[in-house]
């Protein structure tokens, strides 16, 4: 097995204990899966005959559903009780979760990121808090990837973020930021609090999902 296979192998075997523990414990949990390197490769190859960015955005849109049915799968062969569909939409995920401790999505519809979609859905179905598992360990004032010198928040509020993001609006196909700054502007507009946290590390998202301290960027209201 590639290390690269088998490094996400064990993520995924270890976010099925992460989310089996949360349900055991009462809690309904909803996962918004990205597209990922799957989404990017397609849209670049796709780039050079497509020129409608909707059409494009909807390569993309394929690919997170497939990462989506994969820990869908994943997740049932643990034993967890995870939805069977694969919501297509937010209003459709919030009725699966009306029957199911799980469900587990990519995205929508063209121009709407899968940040912004797990944003809406946190909103519509009244969760506490809506966790963003990025890349980076925490909200940085600039990619710290291009600037190692970025500043790092430990905590920063709503405002803050919206400020480093910029304002909302569609990004190009294929592209990203830390958190997308439309989903930003619908957290402000409701006051829903979010984590930011490394998403490769499952010890993170367990300590967050669980309420503890954890590596990572809290942002309030």
């Amino acid at each position: 097995m590639r290390p690269e296979v088998e490094g996400r192998h064990n993520w995924l075997m270890e976010m099925v204990r992460v989310i089996g523990a949360r349900v055991e414990s009462g809690a309904k949990v909803a996962l918004v899966v990205g597209g990922g390197a799957p989404a990017r490769e397609s849209i670049e190859l796709a780039r050079p005959l497509i020129g409608d960015v909707s059409h494009l955005d909807r390569i993309g849109i394929a690919a997170t559903r497939l990462n989506a049915t994969i820990v869908r799968e994943a997740l049932s062969d643990g034993g967890v009780g995870v939805s069977e569909k694969i919501p297509e939409s937010i209003e459709g995920a919030v009725l699966e979760l009306v029957g199911s401790d799980v469900v587990v999505m990519g995205g929508t519809v063209p121009g709407q990121t899968t940040d912004a979609v797990a944003i809406r859905l946190a909103i519509q179905s009244g969760a506490e808090k809506c966790v963003i598992a990025t890349n980076v360990s925490k909200v940085y004032s600039e990619d710290p990837r291009e600037n190692p010198e970025a500043e790092a928040f430990d905590e920063l509020t709503l405002n803050e973020l919206q400020e480093i993001v910029g304002p909302p609006g569609h990004l190009e196909a294929g592209t990203s930021q830390v958190v997308d700054p439309v989903g930003v502007g619908d957290a402000l507009e409701h006051g829903l609090h979010l984590d930011v946290l490394d998403g490769r590390d499952t010890r993170v998202i367990k300590r967050s999902l669980e309420g503890e301290e954890f590596e990572g960027t809290m942002v309030r209201g």
